[in-house]
């Protein structure tokens, strides 16, 4: 499902660091789901997640931003199918790092 796929950042709270600029390539082996991402105030990020019911997300993310400093978080993502296919993941995230607040985003897939 996931595999070979790119996501951008749609929405996200201000206390996030994602934004419109930052792009998530996205691998999956059977119920493993790993992505590398950058562009905006990130760097180099990378996630990992274990597949769950109805393919939703449990993943843990760490990157490193354009100040330098290293930033891990925890997340889940529940997917939905847009009209023209696209998959949609409307996420639900916490920093485990900082200052641990937490907030919602939004990435849609893109078709390249």
């Amino acid at each position: 499902m996931y595999n070979n796929k790119t996501f951008r950042s749609v929405t996200n709270t201000p206390n996030g660091e994602v934004s419109g600029d930052t792009l998530f390539h996205y691998h999956q082996e059977g119920s493993i789901v790993w992505a590398e991402y950058s562009g905006g105030a990130i760097v180099k990020g990378f996630l990992i997640a274990t597949l769950r019911e109805n393919n939703c997300l449990d993943m843990r993310y760490q990157h490193v931003n354009n100040q330098g400093e290293l930033m891990t978080g925890q997340c889940h993502s529940t997917p939905e199918l847009l009209a023209d296919g696209r998959i949609r993941l409307n996420e639900r995230w916490q920093w485990t790092s900082g200052d641990n607040s937490s907030g919602e985003s939004v990435v849609e897939e893109v078709v390249e």
